[in-house]
């Protein structure tokens, strides 16, 4: 590809992970409030699972944005992949966000097993999101003049 500039492409990139971030808080605090009314044994507003369940779509939809962009603006740029640790962060960040997500859909009372798992992979996942963070860093101050 020969495009004049990438840089509105990284704009949207960097409102994407930006909004990312703020998904992934959103839902640490949301999926706490839903883990306090769980052990407290309180009656859980059903507003909270949706906003929930909603929160997390919205993540997925921000990762998926973000890889579509990564692969487009780098292939575009260099004409390859793999020019930093960035790819292997982003694709770690990706699987975990697709897993979290498909390991939701798994939690019910028969399935003890995927609530735990939901929960580890959301954990793992901060420190992916520490990683890509760093790295895009990193690849941000290659395309800055």
């Amino acid at each position: 590809m020969n495009l004049p500039s990438f840089l509105w492409l990284w704009k949207i990139a960097a409102w994407s992970m930006g909004l990312a971030l703020a998904t992934y808080g959103v839902l640490f605090f949301s999926g706490l409030g839903i883990l306090s009314t769980r052990i407290n044994r309180q009656a859980r507003p059903a507003s909270l699972r949706k906003f929930h369940i909603i929160s997390g779509i919205v993540l997925c939809l921000l990762v998926l944005l973000l890889l579509a962009i990564g692969l487009v603006g780098t292939i575009g740029y260099y004409g390859s992949l793999g020019h930093s640790p960035h790819l292997i962060a982003g694709l770690t960040v990706v699987i975990l966000v697709l897993l979290s997500g498909w390991s939701a859909t798994q939690i019910s009372p028969q399935k003890s097993w995927a609530r735990l798992l939901h929960v580890g992979i959301n954990l793992t996942l901060f420190v992916g999101f520490i990683f890509v963070s760093l790295t895009g860093w990193q690849v941000v101050q290659k395309y800055l003049p």
